[in-house]
């Protein structure tokens, strides 16, 4: 086993998938910090990073995000990495007026593993997952035949988002 998953903890890693968000703030510097501190948890290896995209907000005002997704192998349980997804997000500023206010740094757990996990703190795989284009996009050019428990091959509902506005932006966020 990988000693930065817990070597002797007798979990096996699980695949998890982050998205990255933010809108206000030096947007590139922000995730580009944000993948170094998931780098950087106990219990985590960072796998992989997506390309950056650039999205219109959907149902909120303000700025452009900057989005991507992250690929990490974990042995961490998946409250424990919410817990410490949203450590990070305080860390940059992070802030909830109301719902879908502008952001300094937003990180979702989209999938953990193939398990479905319905709380009154976590959902996964997010509930949302399917509905953005920001979402979409970055996952499927980490996996493109991706699957997610209870929706099935992903790459199915990308003619549902096909009108949403993104870019994918010529930049690399993987110098984390």
């Amino acid at each position: 086993m990988d000693p930065g998953l817990g070597a002797g903890s007798g979990e096996a890693p699980v695949l998890a998938y982050i998205g990255l968000g933010a809108n206000l703030g030096d947007l590139a510097l922000t995730l580009r910090q944000a993948l170094r501190s998931m780098a950087a948890l106990p219990q985590c290896r960072l796998v992989a990073v997506s390309g950056a995209y650039r999205s219109a907000p959907i149902e909120a005002g303000g700025p452009d995000y900057l989005n991507a997704v992250a690929l990490l192998h974990t042995t961490l349980p998946a409250v424990a990495l919410l817990q410490a997804l949203q450590l990070i997000e305080l860390q940059h500023g992070r802030e909830r007026p109301y719902v879908n206010a502008p952001r300094t740094l937003d990180l979702d757990l989209l999938l953990y593993g193939q398990e479905t996990i319905d709380s009154a703190h976590l959902t996964v795989p997010h509930p949302r997952l399917c509905e953005r284009a920001f979402v979409l996009h970055p996952l499927l050019e980490l996996a493109e035949d991706l699957r997610a428990p209870g929706f099935g091959a992903l790459a199915a509902f990308l003619p549902a988002v096909a009108g949403q506005i993104i870019e994918r932006l010529p930049l690399s966020l993987s110098d984390a």
